[in-house]
């Protein structure tokens, strides 16, 4: 799907789009959910170890997986204040969606920190998208929202995660634990604080329709860069 054909939409969040050379994240309307469905359903996960922590949609029988992960979505896109935003990109390569990266703002206007959340196609795995797609979200989230810190979380044997933030620069936070499938699992903890990632930053990520999302989040202007 060519990224300059979208239709423009009347809630600036879904207008949002960062490009990478590899990758574009563009904001997560109903047309490129539903082109995604095909992939929810196939399943994105299937095997341990289990990567993401309770309640997951992705974690449940079809067709309820994919009603689920719709619905969640589509709650999420509604629940914004200045405590809590949720921001939803699918994530598109050579014009065909492949997966979701997320972008989460808790106490954003006080605190300035946000964490992230991403999923790709079984299929599409372990060709470098992971690293490629956190960099874009990254971007941003420091260069487009003026953030203070990055923080991830992930299961201590989700190698591939883990592996992804440390490519990236996060420098490790402490571990905690959490749930997956009813069972408790240690989760290993990331920070990337604004000083760090401006060390690291890459020239070649655009960002486009982000100032016209800032009133939305409750950002009242554009971050000094």
């Amino acid at each position: 799907m060519p990224t300059n054909a979208r239709t423009p939409s009347s809630y600036p969040p879904l207008n949002v789009q960062v490009h990478t050379p590899r990758l574009s994240l563009l904001g997560a309307t109903d047309e490129l959910l539903e082109q995604l469905v095909p992939v929810v359903r196939k399943g994105v996960v299937t095997e341990p170890p289990w990567p993401f922590d309770d309640p997951m949609s992705l974690y449940k029988d079809s067709p309820d997986r994919e009603w689920s992960w719709l619905r969640g979505i589509w709650a999420g896109r509604a629940k914004v204040s200045d405590s809590f935003w949720r921001l939803y990109f699918v994530v598109v390569v050579d014009g065909k969606p492949v997966g979701m990266q997320d972008l989460i703002g808790i106490n954003f206007s006080r605190l300035g920190t946000v964490e992230t959340f991403s999923w790709l196609s079984p299929e599409t795995r372990g060709l470098g998208l992971g690293k490629e797609m956190r960099q874009a979200v990254l971007h941003l989230a420091f260069d487009g929202l003026g953030a203070r810190q990055a923080d991830s979380a992930s299961f201590v044997d989700n190698h591939a995660s883990n592996r992804v933030s440390q490519a990236v620069g996060y420098l490790p936070n402490g571990t905690d634990w959490d749930t997956r499938r009813g069972e408790a699992a240690e989760i290993q903890r990331w920070k990337l604080t604004r000083e760090r990632w401006l060390k690291l930053r890459r020239g070649d990520i655009e960002l486009v329709g982000v100032a016209d999302c800032l009133p939305v989040l409750g950002i009242q202007s554009p971050p000094d860069r």
